[in-house]
């Protein structure tokens, strides 16, 4: 592992190790915000949870850092649909209130320029 990266690299490796394995802890809290439309459920939580400690521990290693970047970009946009069908469907919602609901749009977009500009190290 590199330690010569700014601290909030780690920390944004950090937050995705953990919420990758909040995959495999409560999968029935991610799966319950999957819209209908997409198959296999469980399947797609715990590979969207291994995808993510992958590409949130690819972050801390020189050789692996950009593909890491490039793959939470895509992640993140991937995960888009669900945020709007969070905000659509009471189920989905998990009792969050719309004003949050709405707020986690443009955050996947600010985590998402968060990750760009680690393109440039």
């Amino acid at each position: 592992m590199d330690f010569s990266y700014p601290w909030h690299l780690y920390l944004m490796a950090a937050t995705y190790v953990v919420a990758g394995l909040l995959h495999f802890i409560r999968p029935k809290m991610y799966m319950h915000i999957l819209p209908g439309y997409l198959p296999g459920h469980r399947f797609l939580v715990h590979f969207s949870g291994f995808t993510e400690i992958l590409l949130g521990l690819g972050l801390c290693f020189p050789d692996t850092r950009v593909l890491s970047v490039a793959g939470i970009i895509a992640m993140l946009a991937f995960f888009l649909p669900v945020h709007f069908h969070m905000l659509n469907d009471k189920r989905a919602s998990m009792g969050l209130s719309r004003w949050m609901l709405i707020a986690r749009i443009p955050l996947q977009f600010a985590l998402m320029y968060w990750a760009y500009l680690y393109l440039f190290l």
